[in-house]
């Protein structure tokens, strides 16, 4: 009978155990133990980020700014004299609009459902 014979000495390795691996360590300070507060550090990349945040805010804040700076008109009312239709009305009152968009315009800013006006009776007359 015969028998193969080998030892770690065979393969290269020098003495019975090879190179010894990292193992881990336990630190002390664990979940019962207060932790040490690390300043935060912010980078260039990220001063750069938060000032153009802050731009932008600014200029959004800025333009809402802008355009609710006006006073508030308040509504024009007219009281409807005698013999006026709702399409004389539209054509003195909102010029800028066409006839039939004027009456529509009307009807719409005092709940109207039909263009009939009789006089005394207030109506409101929006921007145009």
């Amino acid at each position: 009978m015969s028998a193969l014979q080998w030892s770690p000495t065979d393969l290269g390795f020098v003495g019975s155990a090879g190179p010894r691996r990292p193992q881990l360590v336990v630190l002390p300070g664990g979940a019962g133990q207060p932790s040490v507060a690390v300043p935060v550090r912010i980078t260039r990349r990220g001063r750069l980020a938060l000032t153009g945040l802050a731009v932008a805010l600014a200029a959004v804040l800025g333009l809402i700014g802008v355009r609710g700076a006006g006073a508030v008109e308040p509504p024009r009312i007219l009281t409807v004299p005698a013999g006026l239709t709702l399409s004389e009305i539209a054509a003195a009152e909102l010029p800028d609009l066409s006839i039939s968009d004027g009456i529509l315009a009307i009807q719409l800013a005092n709940n109207m459902s039909t263009a009939q006006v009789s006089a005394g009776q207030q109506l409101v007359i929006p921007r145009s």
